[in-house]
């Protein structure tokens, strides 16, 4: 995996073969991020990223100069290469080891973008459980997003909060309003 923009732009990262993760592609992060650059300052917004995995996502923020980052992940191994990475570049990652749905339904920070990564294998009734607990706790600032990447094969259009859905290769990223009426 590599950094593809800001102070660590070209900056190849190779996580333990043993993490039970799969990386967003560079070319899908790419997009997602030419997104996200549309719509924020990355230096004034704070970013959850949970199912962290590799700490892909949030290295990108960091290295685009997001000083806010929480990266929530439940495997030992991921949630420390994730603050060994974070330590070596300097990056304002704060990790956090934790089951996720345990993590979501306990806390009451808000954010401008959570960005989930789970397993693809979830089932749809899992899928729909983070944006359940996120807008339940209104974990989004008013203008914030919530965007859940998942596989070709799984569809989250049911949910009232659902916006608009961009498909890359394999994947698709879900994005999430506030201001989307129930």
């Amino acid at each position: 995996m590599r950094i593809i923009s800001g102070t660590f732009k070209g900056r190849r990262l190779t996580a333990p073969k043993k993490l039970p993760v799969r990386p967003t592609t560079d070319m899908a992060k790419e997009a997602l991020f030419n997104i996200i650059n549309n719509q924020y300052y990355f230096n004034q917004i704070s970013v959850l990223d949970v199912f962290s995995g590799t700490g892909n996502i949030s290295y990108e923020f960091a290295s685009r100069g997001t000083q806010e980052i929480i990266s929530v992940d439940k495997n030992t191994g991921c949630a420390q290469y994730i603050s060994k990475v974070s330590l070596e570049f300097k990056f304002p990652i704060q990790v956090i080891k934790s089951d996720v749905f345990s993590y979501l339904e306990k806390v009451n920070q808000k954010h401008d973008i959570i960005f989930a990564d789970p397993p693809y294998n979830f089932s749809v009734d899992e899928f729909l459980k983070i944006p359940n607990l996120i807008f339940a706790n209104q974990l989004l600032l008013d203008n914030g997003i919530l965007i859940v990447e998942h596989s070709k094969y799984t569809s989250l259009e049911s949910h009232p909060k659902f916006s608009y859905s961009k498909r890359y290769g394999g994947s698709i990223f879900s994005f999430f309003e506030n201001d989307i009426e129930d």
